[in-house]
């Protein structure tokens, strides 16, 4: 029977001791912007079919923001 080796990707291991694993304080900002989000959309919902709407649109807010920035600035 072959024995099989159990080898650690080099990348995985790379990556790990880089620090690219832990989060940043992105993550913090995104969640705070997140919770906030979650709290207005669902605040100012008046139905159910709106408050899943805006439970969407927390999720997906940056993309909102950056896209209202560009247009803004005529991009």
């Amino acid at each position: 029977m072959e024995e099989k080796k159990t080898q650690k990707c080099e990348c995985c291991e790379t990556c790990h001791k880089m620090g690219k694993w832990q989060s940043g304080p992105q993550n913090a900002v995104y969640g705070l912007g997140f919770v906030g989000a979650l709290i207005y959309f669902i605040s100012t919902a008046s139905n159910i079919g709106a408050g899943l709407v805006g439970i969407f649109k927390a999720i997906v807010w940056p993309a909102y923001f950056v896209y209202y920035i560009f247009e803004n600035l005529g991009l």
